[in-house]
């Protein structure tokens, strides 16, 4: 038996969520594909204990938190836009929103950013949150408070997307 068997079988199944949250810590689909190519590249080597133990895609999902937020303590050579291209398309609302989102989200410190991502688009609850951040759940919460304020300074005009009943509670 291989140290690496179901490693290509796991990365072919669970590619596309883990992709999601790389981009969406990133806010960009080449440093995500940096991102978790170089945490698989760490994990294939751990593979037959990560197996063994159990929940290998916390593990990898934890290593792109801290793989994202250990890149953003470096200085930056490229800085992205914050200025939404001007052309000549036309977008709806929604789409907008997410463009504008987005750019709300880059602005965020990585820690912030990440409890966002994992609490909000990977639907975690604040003790799984907790447990891939490596802090306690007290944390997570006082981050998500501070982390939803900052958007609503950020980007007043998605005030509509943060007044959410749901996020209100969360943020209790």
């Amino acid at each position: 038996m291989d140290r690496h068997d179901g490693f290509r079988e796991f990365v072919l199944v669970r590619q596309q969520a883990l992709m999601r949250t790389a981009y969406l810590l990133t806010g960009d689909a080449h440093l995500a594909e940096d991102l978790l190519q170089s945490v698989l590249a760490k994990v294939v080597g751990k593979w037959g204990k990560l197996a063994r133990d159990g929940n290998p895609e916390a593990y990898i999902r934890k290593s792109l938190v801290n793989q994202y937020t250990s890149w953003r303590r470096r200085p930056r050579r490229e800085l992205p836009s914050a200025e939404v291209p001007q052309g000549g398309v036309s977008h709806d609302d929604a789409t907008l929103d997410r463009i504008v989102l987005r750019q709300a989200l880059a602005r965020l410190g990585p820690k912030q950013r990440a409890v966002i991502v994992l609490r909000f688009w990977e639907d975690m609850t604040e003790a799984q949150a907790a447990e891939v951040l490596g802090c306690s759940i007290g944390n997570v919460k006082s981050q998500t408070h501070r982390a939803l304020a900052r958007l609503r300074e950020i980007a007043p005009e998605l005030a509509h997307l943060l007044s959410d009943p749901e996020i209100e509670e969360v943020i209790r």
